[in-house]
């Protein structure tokens, strides 16, 4: 997958989906080039219209082995939340381009369906089919697909296997850095009572993107540091960073330690309570 063309289009798509054009048709011949050029007309029409809908079962009708347009099929179910629907395309674009949509599945459990065990096991049917080359990045690539791995060991409570995930991916040359790599793995030291390497990580995260989820998370740190003042700082400017936008946010669900401006409040009237009692 090629990161930069992911991550414009991300941009483009407000983060929420990245959607590739149909392959090049001139690849193809016959009945299959006929399909991809149904593909074309389909995506000039909005995301999951009638008319593009249309033209992508005409396309799948010319040649049932056309992933792209069972993908892209799928998506609009996906984004309205109609999972049952969504599927069953899904599963028939991965049947007809593992490499290319295995990754993108796997988001998909992940993502709208919590279902982690699937996602992983995506995942690692993805690396077999790879070998040792790089298996790619998320369906909104916000993470690398390792990233996503370990998010899903942490939903299943593995956190220790979450923290070498991450740990083990972050370490290779060519890691693709997402903008919340930093700040998921210092939170799993914090969960798992690694303080200062908490600390270490969060100040990281702090450095390259300011989240209010990374100061309110450090906040917790010094907390049990029990280091009053620094709490209550990172917790003030959790707040500001908040009411300015800078926090981790989607248009389509929760993502993995999002927090909102309620949890800052009582986290800060909880720590000034703490030190007036004092």
């Amino acid at each position: 997958m090629n990161y930069l063309k992911a991550i414009s289009l991300s941009l483009i798509l407000g983060g929420a989906f990245v959607s590739f054009g149909p392959p090049n048709c001139n690849l193809f011949e016959g009945d299959c080039k006929d399909a991809c050029q149904e593909a074309e007309h389909a995506i000039m029409h909005g995301q999951g219209s009638r008319a593009s809908q249309i033209h992508f079962d005409k396309s799948i009708a010319l040649c049932p082995t056309f992933a792209y347009s069972y993908y892209e099929k799928a998506v609009p179910f996906a984004k309205r939340g109609y999972m049952d629907e969504c599927m069953p395309f899904m599963n028939k674009a991965v049947e007809s381009n593992a490499v290319e949509y295995l990754g993108h599945r796997g988001w998909y459990h992940f993502f709208f369906m919590h279902n982690y065990k699937a996602a992983i096991k995506d995942i690692e049917t993805l690396q077999d089919l790879y070998g040792n080359d790089d298996i790619g990045v998320t369906g909104d690539a916000m993470y690398h697909l390792n990233i996503m791995k370990a998010l899903c060991y942490k939903g299943l409570g593995q956190k220790e296997k979450a923290i070498r995930c991450i740990e083990d991916q972050m370490a290779k040359e060519d890691h693709y850095s997402g903008l919340y790599d930093y700040l998921h793995l210092g939170v799993l030291y914090l969960e798992n009572g690694n303080l200062q390497n908490a600390l270490e990580i969060l100040t990281i995260q702090i450095e390259q993107d300011p989240w209010s989820e990374a100061y309110y998370y450090r906040a917790q740190v010094y907390k049990q540091l029990q280091d009053s003042e620094k709490c209550i700082a990172d917790l003030n400017q959790a707040l500001v960073q908040y009411k300015n936008g800078d926090k981790l946010k989607n248009s389509y669900r929760q993502i993995v330690d999002e927090i909102y401006e309620l949890d800052i409040v009582d986290a800060l009237e909880e720590e000034k309570h703490g030190l007036n009692k004092e």
